[in-house]
């Protein structure tokens, strides 16, 4: 499977939470285990689109785990067939793939990391308090339309300009655990 630089973006558009988001992840869930073979050991709606009332751009996040990356060509194999394509992004130990929009349906982002590093996965842990904490969700999205505003056809800086917002978020889940700070910034 080749891979692909990062698509040209659209503008950002971040838009109010969607009664539908669950439902199109409960979908496509369903048809990348169908095509895991067994290799897909889980997966979860990570991501804006997973937290109730968080405004956010309309794409599926989804973070699954595998034993080895370097062990799913098959697997990569089918998704592509299915219209998943791999993204380089610079990420360290993880793959990347994006499936565009069709029709009535969203993106969906497939974040593929190895099963060893499932529990401390900071997409999960932002994920996790935003599900607790409503005051955080308002602050997220309010964030969220500025810089879309600020950075309308710039998903790096936008994404960037993010992090202090999820960095926060991540030391104080990470000292609530009892667990070493990361940097959420992966290079």
């Amino acid at each position: 499977m080749a891979e692909q630089s990062h698509p040209a973006v659209k503008q950002i558009e971040i838009v109010a939470y969607d009664v539908h988001w669950p439902h199109y992840y409960e979908q496509e869930r369903e048809t990348i285990f169908s095509l895991s073979n067994g290799q897909l050991l889980k997966i979860e709606h990570i991501g804006s689109t997973a937290i109730l009332g968080q405004e956010a751009k309309p794409v599926i996040d989804m973070m699954g785990a595998v034993e080895c990356l370097q062990q799913i060509d098959d697997f990569l194999a089918d998704l592509a067939a299915i219209g998943y394509q791999l993204t380089e992004t610079g990420m360290r130990n993880r793959l990347f793939l994006v499936k565009a929009a069709m029709e009535s349906e969203p993106t969906y982002h497939l974040h593929l990391v190895e099963l060893h590093s499932w529990e401390g996965r900071k997409e999960r842990m932002l994920r996790d308090y935003l599900l607790t904490h409503p005051e955080a969700v308002k602050a997220y999205s309010e964030l969220k339309r500025k810089l879309a505003e600020l950075y309308p056809c710039d998903t790096l800086a936008y994404t960037k300009a993010k992090t202090s917002f999820v960095q926060s978020v991540i030391d104080q889940v990470c000292d609530e655990r009892g667990l070493p700070r990361m940097d959420v910034w992966e290079e």
